[in-house]
């Protein structure tokens, strides 16, 4: 993700409950050391995008996980961030008492729509269109 000045930040799945991230500030030769964001995340897979406007998107599953490694990805959320650092959600993709939606993966295209794909069940691949 690219913020002014050249900052680059890097956002992780980990099996820390939380999303991981780390800092580079020249061209991504060196990078800070992990750290844990305030972003729930039970270790499945996530993805975000720099849009054209500077606003940082991330699509993740709002859950800690417990024993089993499905357990929290029945929900799949849209935040947003302007500093990388204070996430606010914008949008419930998913939110079934049973489930898993994961494995998302979110691009912006030249008519600034932005788009979201995601694997539901492991059975078929969702889309979806959000306008910022």
């Amino acid at each position: 993700m690219l913020y002014p000045e050249g900052k680059i930040q890097a956002l992780l799945r980990s099996n820390q409950k939380l999303i991981m991230e780390s800092w580079s500030s020249d061209e991504g030769k060196t990078w800070s050391s992990l750290a844990k964001t305030n972003v729930l995340n039970p270790n499945s897979g996530i993805d975000a995008v720099t849009l054209s406007s500077g606003l940082q998107v991330i699509v993740y599953n709002p859950k800690k996980g417990g024993g089993d490694w499905v357990n929290g990805r029945n929900k799949l959320n849209v935040a947003v961030s302007v500093d990388g650092k204070n996430w606010k959600d914008v949008a419930v993709l998913e939110d079934q008492p049973s489930g898993e939606f994961s494995y998302p993966a979110i691009i912006q295209t030249s008519d600034k729509a932005v788009h979201v794909v995601y694997t539901a069940n492991r059975k078929s691949i969702k889309h979806v269109v959000l306008k910022f």
